[in-house]
C-alpha cells in the first residue's frame, strides 16, 4: 500500500478563524453595528436628558409645595429660614439640571447625530457605502485563495477515495488466495485491480500535494490582501471608538455638577443658612412676640370713661331727609312706647299727662344712648316707612345744634314734631 488512509480525516472540522472563507463578514458587520451604536448612544443620552428634565420639574414642584407648607406652618424664626433654604437650594439645582438637559441634547446628542451622518453614507439600494466597500474588498482579496482551496479540497477527496479503493482491492486479493475454487484468471484480475488502484493512489496523491503547494504559495498574498482590507476597517472603527470616547467625556463633564462653581456655591450658601439657625434667638423672639414679653393694657380705674362715651355718641351726625322728619337725640320712652316703637320702627306720640323721669341712669336698660341704639340695631329714630305721625318730646338737658340740620333744645321744654 503506497499511502496511508484514515476515515476520520474525511470529516470536515469547522473553524472560527478569520482566515476561513467567509469569516470576514464579522468585520463587515461591525461597520453596520457602528451605525446602530450611534443610534443607541443618542437614545441613551436622550433618555438621560428626559430624566434630568423630569427631575428638575419635580424639584421645582417640591420646593413650591414645601415652601408654602413651612411658611404657613407653626415653625418660626431662624429655623424657619434655614428650613426654607432647602427649597431655595432645590430651585437653584433645578435650574442647573435643566442646563444639563440642554447640554445633553443641544451639544452631545447633536454632535453624535452629525458625526453619524458624515461617517455613514446610505445607498439607494439599501445599506451603507462603507459596508459595501469592505465587503467587496474582502471578497476580492479572498477569491483567488478560495479557488485554490477548493481545488485542494477536491484533490484531497480524490486521493482519499483512491486510498480506500486500494485497500479494498488488496483485501479481495488476499481473500481470493485462500479460495481453491477461484481459477487463475479470476485471481489475475484481482491482482491487476490492486495494481491499478496503487497507480491511482500515486496520481491522486501527487495532484493533492501539488494543489496544496499552490495553495501554500498563494497564502502569503492572500493574507496580505486580507490584512489590507482589514486595516481599512480597523481605521474606520478606530475613528468611531475615539469619537465615542470623546463624546462620553463631554457627557461626563455635563453631568458632573461637582465641578460647576455655581453648584458648589449653592451648598456653601445652604450650609451657611442652616448654621445661622439660633435656638436661643428663636426662643427670645417667641417670648417677646407670643409670650410673657408682650405688652398688656392692664385694667385701671377710669372715672370719666362713661362721659367720654356719651360725648362720642352725641357727636355722631345723622342727617335729616326732607320726608323723614328730624334727627332726635335723648328720648326717654316708657315700656309701651318702646314696644310700639319696635313694632312700627317709628317714634310713638306721647300723652300730655305722660310722666317723665327726672333722674339720669347709666344702666343699659334705661340708657337711650346704649350701644345697641348707637349701632342702629334697634334705633327708635330709624327711617320710618309708615304714615307721618306727630311726636311731642321733652328735652332732658340743654343742647345747641352743631350743624344746620340739627335742632337746639332747652331742658324741660316740650317740642312737637311731625
Amino acid at each position: 500500500m503506497s499511502g496511508s488512509y484514515d476515515d476520520s480525516v474525511g470529516v470536515e472540522v469547522s473553524s472560527d478563524s478569520f482566515w476561513e472563507v467567509g469569516n470576514y463578514k464579522r468585520t463587515v458587520k461591525r461597520i453596520d453595528d457602528g451605525h446602530r451604536l450611534c443610534n443607541d448612544l443618542m437614545n441613551c443620552i436622550h433618555e438621560r436628558a428626559r430624566i434630568e428634565k423630569v427631575y428638575a420639574q419635580q424639584l421645582t414642584e417640591w420646593a413650591k409645595r414645601w415652601k408654602q407648607l413651612v411658611e404657613k406652618g407653626p415653625q418660626y424664626g431662624t429655623v424657619e429660614r434655614a428650613w426654607c433654604a432647602f427649597m431655595s437650594e432645590a430651585e437653584k439645582v433645578s435650574e442647573l439640571h435643566l442646563e444639563v438637559k440642554g447640554s445633553l441634547m443641544n451639544e452631545d446628542f447633536e454632535k453624535i447625530k452629525n458625526w453619524q451622518k458624515e461617517a455613514f453614507h446610505k445607498q439607494m439600494m439599501g445599506g451603507f457605502k462603507e459596508t459595501k466597500e469592505a465587503e467587496d474588498g474582502f471578497r476580492k482579496a479572498q477569491k483567488p485563495w478560495a479557488k485554490k482551496l477548493k481545488e485542494v479540497e477536491a484533490a484531497k477527496k480524490a486521493y482519499y477515495a483512491a486510498c480506500k479503493e486500494e485497500k479494498l482491492a488488496i483485501s479481495r486479493e488476499t481473500n481470493s488466495k485462500a479460495d481453491p475454487a477461484l481459477n487463475p484468471e479470476q485471481l489475475k484480475k484481482l491482482q491487476d485491480k490492486v495494481e491499478r488502484s496503487k497507480q491511482d493512489v500515486l496520481k491522486t496523491k501527487e495532484k493533492y500535494e501539488k494543489s496544496l503547494k499552490e495553495l501554500d504559495n498563494a497564502t502569503p498574498q492572500y493574507m496580505e490582501n486580507m490584512e489590507q482590507v482589514f486595516e481599512q476597517c480597523q481605521q474606520f472603527e478606530e475613528k468611531r471608538l475615539r469619537f465615542f470616547r470623546e463624546v462620553l467625556l463631554e457627557v461626563q463633564k455635563h453631568l458632573d455638577l461637582s465641578n460647576v462653581a455655581s453648584y458648589k456655591n449653592i451648598y456653601r450658601e445652604l450650609e451657611q443658612n442652616i448654621k445661622t439657625a439660633d435656638a436661643v434667638e428663636d426662643l427670645r423672639w417667641f417670648r417677646a412676640n407670643q409670650g410673657p414679653g408682650m405688652s398688656m393694657n392692664w385694667p385701671q380705674f377710669e372715672d370719666d370713661e362713661w362721659s367720654a362715651d356719651l360725648n362720642r355718641t352725641l357727636s355722631r351726625r345723622e342727617k335729616k331727609k326732607a320726608s323723614d322728619g328730624v334727627t332726635l337725640t335723648g328720648i326717654n320712652q316708657t315700656g309701651d312706647q318702646v314696644s310700639q316703637s319696635n313694632k312700627h320702627s317709628s317714634v310713638s306720640s306721647y300723652e300730655k299727662n305722660q310722666s317723665y323721669p327726672t333722674d339720669w341712669s347709666d344702666e343699659e336698660s334705661n340708657n337711650p344712648f346704649s350701644s345697641t341704639d348707637a349701632n342702629g340695631d334697634t334705633n327708635p329714630f330709624d327711617e320710618d316707612t309708615s304714615p307721618a305721625m306727630e311726636v311731642r318730646v321733652r328735652a332732658l338737658y340743654d343742647y345747641e345744634g352743631q350743624e344746620q340740620d340739627e335742632l337746639s333744645f332747652k331742658a324741660g321744654k316740650f317740642t312737637a314734631f311731625s
